[in-house]
């Protein structure tokens, strides 16, 4: 078994039939767990290579953060923007103040604080994936206007 940080969200991307979203979340892992090195180690991140492994040296940091709006572009892209700024607006909310408190965490260098963050961010990522499927699937009730 593979530790990871994104277990919930590449487990909904997988079941949503969410490619984009799951190579974004495989990708984020990679560069999480890259950052999670770095913190554990104190170490600066200037030496580590991007989540996408190109040889251009770059933070960790900055590498994840990079990813992570990327995973946050395909989750979008993937619910549709009528859903994340309607019906999905508090689950975008959610994701957006994860993202914010993991950022911060790693600005922090505090490891805990990473591990604790990257759990909400998570969860807020798999979930809006997940009720985002939901809302497709759902049949209108017959006299609504859904």
């Amino acid at each position: 078994m593979t530790a990871s940080f994104l277990p919930l969200t590449i487990d909904a991307a997988r079941r949503a039939d969410a490619p984009e979203v799951l190579r974004n979340a495989l990708l984020t892992d990679r560069a999480a767990e890259e950052c999670w090195t770095v913190l554990l180690a104190g170490c600066q991140a200037e030496a580590l290579f991007s989540a996408e492994g190109s040889s251009a040296p770059l933070s960790a940091k900055r590498g994840l953060d990079a990813q992570l709006r990327k995973l946050s572009e395909a989750t979008a892209e993937h619910v549709g923007t009528r859903w994340w700024f309607a019906d999905g607006t508090v689950h975008r909310k959610r994701v957006a103040r994860s993202q914010e408190n993991l950022v911060a965490a790693i600005a922090e260098g505090d490891g805990q604080e990473f591990a604790l963050a990257f759990v909400g961010y998570d969860n807020a990522m798999a979930g809006a994936v997940v009720c985002a499927g939901i809302g497709k699937h759902r049949r209108p009730v017959e006299g609504s206007t859904a």
